[in-house]
């Protein structure tokens, strides 16, 4: 770090000494842990979604050699949950989940990773699934680590893009042995075979965005170098008619890191999102650069203070290895922060053991602070997947943290932080919770806009309400861009409400 930036860096943490921490408390819940040998080294996510209709989402858990679990959300003030797993979630082998509404009859359903075949499950009311029937849809025998979806222009069925990870049946492997990103794109009311994207660098975690705001989401791979040793890369898909992998020339810089997930936000105000990408040794914050008329951007981990490299606490000096990534105003200042869950593989002696999870807080002059410690949510765990939700609908958002070899950790926001609103978007027609498009809150310090998306992270994601930190603004207009491109106009709201956005 050059000696000037780093006066100023501790100058700016001095000056912004007033930026409010959150308490997280932990809950009681049932009991879960992430295990198994080498092919659940990776993978532990957590789907957050509500399946029963009360407006509480629910935790659907990957068990890895241990059963997956969906856990009932109870909560009033106090965060509660039940373990009441139906028959058809109850599965060995899974790596993560995305819940997403597939054929957007208002009731979310389940894309599960496995180490063998994927699953898409049907929800139906109460919580109960069951296998698309009708679709067309048949996985193949994978180890999938990473899930994205879109809806492509003129389509009914999502695009449905599976990550996998070392091809385990490769003789000659696991290194240099990495398969391939499976596209699934539907014909009408139908799957069929999927398109392989290769080449496949082992991949952890992907992404679909729309990142240059032209109405198409395009692809971003996060990839293991741990496995496909040399040659290989961070990739970006064109999602052309024939996808193709962006060049150097469009302005795509490719780099090699230990890609573990891909967290996605508008940082700067511009519109456009910026990414946090974790992995063994760094993070990286890469702030996007219009500039190019491209798919640049620039890194800005250390400049921003976001770098979390070692442990902030446990007195191991070694390297962190980071997971699940991402941003949410976890104290409602109107500043989006950065959760990333941490831990060892398994016994990697060159990365630390005592390697607590990072909380890094948003200051006014956009520098990063760490905070876990201070905030009760640094643990020790060797965590993997995440999630920060509102659990409870208080409108702070909560902590979901999933661990490898030890027991599921839930901690409840019992801060008294700023306002806040919390948005429900659907629309009458295919694509339900209108994936691809976005929404923007105008508060007297900008515009937020936020992306809806389905994927990235590390094995799992959220889908409902979207959540907006707004300090003290105490009114706030709202606007929504469809996937379309369509605009509606903008209306004022109060704060501290859940608000339905309905086309």
């Amino acid at each position: 770090m050059r000696l000037e930036f780093a006066i100023f860096a501790t100058l700016a943490t001095v000056a912004n000494a007033d930026t409010v921490i959150p308490q997280f408390t932990n809950v009681d819940v049932p009991k879960h842990a992430y295990d198994g040998g080498w092919e659940h080294f990776v993978g532990g996510g957590v789907a957050v979604f509500d399946c029963n209709g009360d407006s509480l989402p629910e935790l659907f858990l990957a068990g890895g050699s241990n059963r997956s679990q969906l856990f009932i959300n109870t909560s009033k003030e106090q965060i509660a949950f039940q373990a009441k797993t139906p028959e058809g979630l109850s599965l060995a082998g899974v790596t993560g989940a995305y819940p997403l509404d597939v054929d957007s009859d208002g009731i979310v359903d389940l894309a599960i990773l496995r180490v063998g075949l994927d699953l898409l499950l049907r929800g139906d009311t109460d919580c109960q699934f069951s296998p698309f029937t009708e679709l067309g849809f048949q996985s193949e025998d994978h180890w999938t680590t990473g899930f994205s979806a879109t809806w492509e222009s003129g389509q009914t069925l999502p695009t449905l893009a599976f990550g996998t990870y070392v091809d385990r049946f490769d003789p000659e492997g696991p290194f240099e042995s990495c398969g391939p990103t499976l596209l699934y794109r539907p014909e009408g009311d139908l799957y069929h075979e999927p398109l392989h994207l290769e080449p496949g660098y082992c991949s952890l975690s992907i992404f679909f965005s729309d990142w240059a705001r032209t109405g198409r989401a395009d692809l971003r791979v996060s990839n293991d170098r741990h496995y496909y040793v040399r040659g290989g890369h961070e990739q970006l898909w064109a999602m052309e008619p024939e996808p193709r992998q962006y060049s150097e020339d469009e302005g795509w810089l490719p780099y090699s890191i230990w890609g573990m997930g891909i967290a996605s936000r508008d940082l700067t105000g511009d519109g456009f999102p910026e990414v946090y990408l974790t992995s063994m040794g760094d993070q990286k914050l890469q702030i996007f650069d219009p500039v190019t008329n491209g798919p640049t951007w620039l890194d800005a981990t250390y400049e921003k203070g976001t770098t979390a490299h070692r442990p902030h606490i446990g007195g191991d000096g070694r390297p962190s290895t980071g997971w699940h990534a991402q941003f949410g105003d976890v104290n409602n200042d109107g500043r989006d922060d950065i959760f990333v869950a941490k831990g060892n593989v398994d016994q990697m002696p060159d990365a630390a053991l005592n390697d607590p999870n990072n909380l890094l807080l948003q200051n006014s002059d956009g520098q990063f602070i760490e905070a876990a410690a201070d905030a009760g949510a640094a643990s020790m765990s060797k965590s993997r997947g995440a999630a920060i939700a509102d659990l409870n609908n208080d409108g702070k958002l909560d902590l979901v943290v999933v661990n490898r070899g030890s027991e599921l950790e839930v901690s409840q926001n019992t801060s008294q932080g700023g306002n806040w609103l919390l948005l429900d978007v659907t629309q009458d027609q295919s694509n339900h919770a209108a994936i691809g498009g976005f929404v923007e809150v105008k508060t007297s310090l900008g515009v937020q806009t936020r992306e809806l998306t389905i994927g990235g992270g590390h094995a799992g994601g959220i889908a409902g309400f979207q959540h907006f930190g707004l300090g003290s603004e105490d009114q706030v207009q709202v606007r929504m861009i469809w996937p379309d491109g369509s605009k509606d106009e903008w209306l004022d709201y109060q704060p501290n409400q859940i608000i339905r956005l309905h086309r």
